[in-house]
């Protein structure tokens, strides 16, 4: 084989694995959503409170929150990690926030910045536990989740911070032509990452390591830099998404997250991401979000348990690693 035939193969192949993916991805979306829609019916059909305005505005916002998790969590699985520490890490950014308000009396947009800052702290603390103490993600974001869960109850006694003025519930509940604001910042969110992860090198250097970490390495990306930065602007987007959720309570909760987890990790699954690694988008990363505050909304609604929500949406993560597994498979006995 000549070289030309070579290059020109070496080409097909790299056009046949982004074919792959493209599909992939648009199965993931498309099953995704199919879902969304049928279990909306369902609820429309079996509640007569899902469709009023309340119910429709409460779910805007907790999707708001689930959704700019899910994206943080999207990034760090699309390099082949994980972040267990998101639930505590939101708390501990909503609880910091609302004491600024409280005891400093700074405005609320100085009090987000602080939160936002808090979280980013966090991030770089996993992702310097990733890359230069070389501990898995799994283990290291373990580790984080309960020190700063512990670290929450010890700042406010395990005890909710409250007295907030009325502003602070600007980012939870305020609305901009009767759209609320936290779906607004969520769309904002979610452009932007779509945009960094699609069309900048930052988002071909997440890939790349997710595909191929030791590649990655050897073709000169700055692995340890790029994977702490993945970490760190995760850790902005909890810290935002946990002040959005303090100001829906008009408090700093420190229980807040608990199982947290679980959701965004289930939202970038189901729309499409693969815990391997290489694989997610931002657009089924936000069905997965809708898909699962449906869930919790619709089990508050038919007064489903708590327990048995944890265990839907267990199941739906079980569903979602098989479906992924089972579209490699299909994609691969294709090629």
């Amino acid at each position: 084989m000549s070289a030309a035939e070579a290059t020109s193969s070496a080409r097909g192949d790299v056009l046949t694995d982004r074919l792959r993916e493209r599909v992939s991805h648009a199965v993931a979306e498309f099953t995704a959503a199919t879902a969304l829609v049928v279990l909306f019916i369902a609820l429309s059909v079996a509640s007569p409170y899902f469709l009023t305005a309340d119910n429709l505005f409460n779910i805007g916002a907790q999707t708001a929150v689930i959704a700019i998790i899910a994206a943080a969590q999207t990034m760090v699985i699309i390099t082949g990690g994980i972040d267990l520490s998101v639930g505590s890490v939101a708390a501990l950014a909503g609880v910091t926030g609302a004491i600024v308000v409280r005891d400093l009396g700074l405005p609320l947009l100085a009090a987000t910045a602080v939160a936002i800052g808090v979280g980013a702290l966090a991030g770089l603390v996993n992702g310097l536990l990733v890359t230069v103490a070389r501990i898995p993600p799994f283990i290291a974001t373990l580790g984080t989740m309960s020190a700063v869960r512990g670290l929450v109850f010890i700042i406010t006694g395990a005890v909710g911070v409250y007295g907030l003025p009325r502003s602070f519930q600007l980012l939870g509940n305020g609305e901009i032509a009767g759209i609320p604001f936290a779906v607004v910042i969520t769309a904002v969110v979610a452009v932007g990452v779509a945009f960094l992860l699609s069309q900048t090198r930052f988002g071909q250097y997440t890939y790349a390591m997710g595909s191929n970490l030791e590649a990655a390495r050897r073709s000169g990306i700055r692995v340890g830099r790029h994977l702490t930065g993945v970490y760190v602007l995760a850790g902005v987007l909890v810290g935002l998404g946990g002040m959005i959720a303090a100001s829906r309570v008009n408090s700093g909760q420190p229980n807040y997250g608990i199982s947290l987890e679980l959701d965004v990790i289930a939202a970038a699954v189901i729309g499409g991401a693969s815990l391997f690694g290489g694989q997610g988008r931002i657009l089924g990363t936000i069905i997965g979000a809708f898909l699962i505050a449906l869930v919790r909304n619709g089990a508050v609604l038919l007064d489903i348990s708590i327990h048995y929500q944890q265990v839907i949406v267990g199941v739906i993560i079980w569903a979602a690693v098989y479906f992924d597994q089972y579209r490699r498979r299909r994609l691969e006995s294709r090629g």
